[in-house]
């Protein structure tokens, strides 16, 4: 890649009068010596996984194989339907995509890792429930896809994006500033006002620990995706308004690694800390593990 920070990027759009999506298609042809027509495939193909995720999530059975977890995407969806959401009709839809997509992941279906399966559900609620509310064609979403691949790149290669090494502010927060910085541009934003999305995106996840509840990728990171698609919406529409990231978006990256460097590992996706050793938390656990324990060794994947 040309381009190795999100100042790069900012640069090299202007330079070259690209959108950062246009940038990534081109970087992505000279990586992989295969046409446009091709790497727009592939990602029409994933944009499709996304959609689909989407429509299971909202109207099959999500329940995971622990019980902890599933419908909750249903449920908000019928309490809007039958009430006024305090956050408005736009949010509450990225919500409950957003949670769609996190359940079907928790009940092992087919996602796409938007950089990872712990924070599967923040881009394509974002994004779905901008297509229906603006009337977006696929390519469009595609575009925002090589948009957000851009920006998750660059935090992938200066900081990291596994709770395992960094935290939940590794996971969500880093698919949270994918999703603010390709909505950013997706509504007509700049380069520059698309990193200032990311920087104000990331500042509000700083800190996020992984605490997974019974080590399972449900409980709170079901929750976190539908809180983050939410936030990922406002950073957008902060930075399309005019608002800064006063510290640049690059030095927020190398405070999120520093942050997460720092973290516990308690508190790096053990479930050793955070919810996950709270009474009920430990509770869950003990409760899985003499299930696990009834139904014998479970099948290698």
């Amino acid at each position: 890649m040309r381009f190795s920070n999100l100042a790069g990027i900012v640069a090299l759009c202007e330079q070259e009068s690209l959108t950062i999506a246009e940038l990534m298609v081109l970087e992505q042809i000279s990586e992989s010596g295969e046409d446009e027509a091709a790497i727009r495939h592939q990602m029409r193909e994933y944009y499709q996984v996304m959609k689909e995720a989407v429509h299971k999530g909202l109207t099959e059975d999500t329940t995971s194989r622990s019980g902890l977890t599933g419908k909750d995407a249903q449920r908000v969806r019928h309490y809007m339907s039958h009430n006024v959401p305090l956050l408005g009709e736009e949010a509450s839809a990225a919500l409950t995509y957003a949670l769609a997509v996190s359940e079907v992941n928790a009940s092992m279906g087919r996602i796409i890792a938007t950089p990872t399966a712990g924070s599967c559900g923040i881009i394509p609620g974002v994004f779905v429930s901008s297509q229906k509310r603006f009337g977006w064609d696929d390519e469009r979403l595609v575009d925002g896809l090589f948009a957000a691949g851009a920006i998750g790149y660059v935090i992938a290669n200066n900081a990291f994006i596994s709770g395992a090494e960094g935290g939940c502010q590794a996971e969500v927060g880093s698919a949270v500033a994918m999703a603010a910085g390709a909505l950013t541009e997706l509504r007509g934003g700049t380069p520059a006002q698309a990193m200032h999305a990311v920087g104000l995106a990331l500042k509000n996840s700083l800190g996020l620990i992984c605490d997974p509840v019974g080590g399972l990728v449900e409980i709170p990171c079901i929750v976190r995706n539908g809180f983050g698609a939410v936030s990922a919406m406002t950073a957008a529409d902060m930075a399309l308004a005019g608002v800064r990231s006063v510290i640049p978006s690059d030095e927020v990256v190398d405070v999120m690694l520093e942050v997460g460097q720092a973290m516990p590992e308690k508190h790096r996706e053990t479930a050793k800390g955070g919810l996950a050793q709270t009474p009920t938390g430990r509770k869950i656990m003990k409760e899985l593990q003499a299930s696990r324990g009834r139904s014998g060794p479970s099948s290698p994947n």
